[in-house]
């Protein structure tokens, strides 16, 4: 019986829009044996609701696109019936990638689509906060406001650099959030500049983690926390330890974690893969292990 694959595209994603790679990367796929059906997005949103729809009529769901697409086929995937539910494949077409550069997916679509097919499957874990998941990031505070704002035609055009641009701009209006957090039991109140729940080793194309620290699918994500700085001193010691990656800095709190509970004393809008999530007054983050069939 013949395979067949689900290709969702995210024809606004990416700065070129030469077709040449993609076809190619198709070219691959079809080699390999699979029935290809192409769907393109035309709001956010489509991704999900594609995967959610047809995704239990193949055995491999890929899509074409930034991490948020990325992100909205696996939440389509993952509303599949567990039985039913197919493998996710990633062919990376935004502006940072972040997911796709932790997991060295290559940028090379063609060359993504090869290294796939001859990998073979992989399960990683998936974050859940509160009715969504996400897949590598949940975040708050500094900057992150940026992933979510820059329009998407200047991510098209000025890619990595469109988030360096605009996060400059967030250096004038820091501000801390007073939040409760509690990982793993562990209580850590606090005032915050930024904070993450990550499985991935860049944020927002910003916040950089060493790989050795991060691995997808071992049942833990990464919980970072930035104090705010009090005082010149402090913002000193924050600074060299975010470009050192010191995270047994007194700036800065570091853990590996499966459940995170977050109690904002005000609003505290989020990010969730680069894309806007609205405060809440409580959020319950947890990790399904190994949740999630991946092709890379």
């Amino acid at each position: 019986m013949q395979k067949k694959l689900l290709f969702i595209v995210n024809p606004r994603a990416g700065k070129t829009k030469s077709r040449t790679p993609l076809f190619e990367a198709l070219a691959a796929y079809c080699a390999a044996g699979y029935l290809v059906n192409v769907q393109y997005t035309g709001a956010a949103g489509d991704a999900a609701r594609i995967a959610r729809e047809l995704g239990a009529q193949y055995d491999m769901v890929v899509c074409h696109g930034g991490d948020g697409t990325l992100s909205e086929t696996v939440n389509g995937v993952m509303m599949v019936d567990a039985a039913q539910r197919p493998c996710v494949g990633y062919l990376p077409g935004g502006s940072t990638n972040d997911f796709a550069a932790s997991l060295r997916i290559s940028s090379d679509l063609p060359e993504a689509a090869r290294q796939a097919l001859l990998h073979g499957t992989r399960m990683l874990d998936v974050g859940q906060f509160n009715d969504r998941r996400f897949v590598y990031v949940a975040a708050f505070g500094a900057f992150t406001r940026t992933s979510y704002r820059v329009h998407q035609d200047l991510k098209n055009m000025l890619g990595h650099t469109a988030y360096l641009l605009d996060g400059v701009k967030d250096l004038d209006t820091l501000r801390s959030y007073a939040v409760r957090i509690t990982a793993d039991g562990e209580v850590l109140d606090g005032e915050y500049l930024f904070g993450a729940v990550a499985n991935t080793t860049s944020i927002a194309g910003l916040v950089k983690l060493d790989q050795t620290l991060t691995q997808p699918d071992d049942g833990a994500f990464e919980l970072l926390l930035i104090r705010a700085p009090r005082t010149a001193a402090q913002l000193q010691s924050l600074v060299r330890a975010m470009l050192l990656q010191e995270y047994d800095s007194d700036a800065i709190i570091f853990r590996h974690i499966s459940n995170v509970t977050v109690e904002p004393e005000g609003e505290l809008p989020w990010a969730l893969d680069g894309e806007y999530a609205p405060s809440a007054p409580r959020v319950e983050i947890f990790v399904e292990k190994q949740a999630l069939c991946m092709m890379i």
